[in-house]
C-alpha cells in the first residue's frame, strides 16, 4: 500500500467509476470493495499504472471542480488520442490546453510528455509561439506545437 494516495467523492457512481478507469488505462485492477452499513459500495479501492485510488460514495453534498486534475503524460500522439476519446466517453466535455472532464466530472489533463521542452525550451520566442498555439487548443496536437515552436 503506497503512504499517500487519492480518495475520490462520487454520489453513488464509485464502483461504476472504479470500472470505467480501469478498464481504460492499462496495468489498472480493482483491489478491493467495501460495502456500506445498507449493504451498497461504500469505497472501491483501484490502481492505474501503479497508482492506488479510492472512490467513494460520499452522495451529494461535494462534487468535482478544475482545482484538482489528474495528469495523464502521454509519450505520442495516439495515446493522447486515445485517452482523450476514451475518457471523453459516455457524456464526457473537452475544456481547453489538453483538459477535459470525464462524464463523473473529474478533470484531467491529457499532456504530450514533451511539453516543458516546448514551453521552457532554450528557445524563448520559440517557446511562446508554442503556448500561444497551446491556448488555442482543445486536445493537444504535438506536431502542431512543435511547428509552432520551429516557427513552421
Amino acid at each position: 500500500m503506497q503512504k499517500i494516495s487519492t480518495c475520490l467523492w462520487f454520489d453513488g457512481r464509485a464502483a461504476e467509476a472504479a470500472e470505467f478507469y480501469t478498464s481504460t488505462f492499462d496495468d489498472s485492477s480493482i483491489l478491493t470493495s467495501m460495502p456500506g452499513p445498507d449493504g451498497q459500495v461504500l469505497t472501491v479501492d483501484f490502481e492505474i499504472e501503479g497508482r492506488q485510488f479510492m472512490a467513494l460514495n460520499g452522495g451529494p453534498a461535494f462534487t468535482f471542480n478544475e482545482a484538482v486534475s489528474l495528469v495523464v503524460n502521454c509519450d505520442s500522439q495516439d495515446e493522447v488520442d486515445r485517452y482523450w476519446d476514451a475518457l471523453l466517453e459516455g457524456g464526457g466535455e473537452e475544456s481547453q490546453c489538453g483538459w477535459l472532464k470525464d462524464k463523473f466530472g473529474l478533470s484531467w489533463q491529457i499532456v504530450p510528455a514533451g511539453m516543458p521542452s516546448l514551453l521552457n525550451g532554450p528557445d524563448p520566442a520559440g517557446s511562446q509561439r508554442a503556448m500561444e498555439a497551446m491556448l488555442k487548443m482543445r486536445k493537444l496536437d504535438i506536431n502542431a506545437l512543435q511547428k509552432a515552436y520551429d516557427g513552421d
